[in-house]
């Protein structure tokens, strides 16, 4: 028997403009909400990111960040 989603946190968060639109598209092409889209990639962050890449892009975002924020 499937787990039942219960959406029961609910937190305050900041997002680029790029992020959110990116997290909208792939919630609209999943046929979910986005609270809906967030779990499931948190759910199954292991397995949808690929290794590798992620330290590497993490690195390139923090190295840009402090100059996104102005």
């Amino acid at each position: 028997m499937p787990k039942r989603l219960r959406l029961t946190r609910r937190f305050p968060i900041a997002m680029s403009e790029d992020g959110y639109r990116r997290l909208r598209r792939f919630a609209t092409e999943a046929g979910l909400d986005e609270g809906e889209a967030l779990s499931f990639l948190f759910e199954n962050f292991d397995s949808v990111t690929h290794e590798e890449n992620l330290g590497h892009r993490l690195r390139l975002f923090n190295a840009e960040l402090e100059e996104r924020k102005k």
